[in-house]
């Protein structure tokens, strides 16, 4: 009599886990979208505005950043000794978009 019961169970719980095995997840809305984007060819750099470098200015810019640039180990000796440059923190951003700049003018 206990087998019928077993039965029983193994009848109904069988059907509910094996159906979802059969059929196929379904995919995200994004996914397909990104496959057929991820195909597509990749766009050509951005060329030079101009096309010409101008070397006064590109000149101009590397010795104010090589000014600049000399300037730092006296501004961090400083920071060492405990007193911050007032000037250090603008400095440093100027360092940086100079170098962008120049990287921009001279790069391919």
């Amino acid at each position: 009599m206990s087998r019928l019961p077993c039965c029983l169970f193994a009848a109904f719980l069988i059907p509910v886990y094996a159906a979802p095995l059969n059929q196929a997840h379904p995919r995200p809305p994004g996914i397909a979208t990104g496959d057929t984007l991820a195909n597509h060819p990749l766009e050509s750099p951005a060329e030079n505005h101009s096309g010409k470098i101008d070397l006064d200015q590109v000149k101009r810019e590397a010795e104010e950043l090589h000014k600049l640039a000399d300037a730092l180990p006296g501004q961090i000796q400083q920071v060492a000794a405990g007193q911050i440059p007032k000037d250090l923190p603008e400095n440093l951003k100027r360092i940086e978009k100079l170098a962008k700049h120049l990287r921009k003018e001279i790069s391919p």
